[in-house]
């Protein structure tokens, strides 16, 4: 009866990272045909619209957003939404979680040879984050030493981390790329042997 059980943990285990990420894919996709689907029902005429379009439609709005971004005008507008976000009680506390989980992942598309670092804290405690700037920001001047160096320190299982100013002498270099340090935060150390 344990080898049964025991063999079917495992099926599970192989099965379940493949079957939760098609579906997620799988979701994402569908929720995108269905938002702008509905949006293109109700302006096009009947017979123009096709399955598909909206999906098509939506990557075509998501590429244009990430090219806007880019524009000082629209990073100004996004910057003041983030501000009145943060000023909201409730709203503030899950827009910040959000925010800190989609930097973390941004952190992994800057691929800096020396960006994946081990803090020392104290005598035996030791850290892995993110350098996230080498110089400390115009607000924040006056406030840290500008020889600090920022670094992102993500939290295990779950949404968000904390950024850090520190000495460079207290960061060591890792030699570990970006996606796997992520991975290896993220997960708590837990890792499949073979996709290390």
């Amino acid at each position: 009866m344990k080898r049964l059980v025991s063999l079917t943990l495992q099926g599970l285990v192989a099965v379940l990272p493949v079957a939760l990420t098609i579906y997620l894919v799988y979701w994402l996709l569908l929720t995108l045909e269905t938002m702008t689907g509905a949006a293109l029902r109700a302006i096009l005429p009947g017979n123009w619209y096709f399955q598909g379009l909206g999906l098509i439609s939506g990557l075509i709005l998501l590429m244009l957003v990430g090219l806007l971004v880019n524009a000082y005008v629209v990073r100004h507008l996004l910057r003041l939404g983030d501000t009145l976000l943060s000023r909201i009680p409730l709203v503030k506390s899950v827009h910040g979680a959000i925010q800190d989980v989609l930097r973390a992942f941004s952190i992994a598309n800057k691929q800096q040879a020396d960006s994946v670092v081990m803090v020392t804290l104290g005598d035996n405690m030791r850290l892995l984050g993110f350098v996230t700037s080498r110089e400390p920001s115009t607000r924040l001047r006056g406030a840290v030493d500008d020889s600090v160096v920022g670094v992102y320190l993500p939290m295990s299982y779950q949404l968000g981390g904390y950024t850090v100013y520190l000495p460079a002498s207290q960061l060591e270099p890792v030699d570990l790329s970006v996606e796997e340090a992520m991975r290896i935060a993220v997960t708590g150390g837990i890792q499949n042997p073979k996709s290390s």
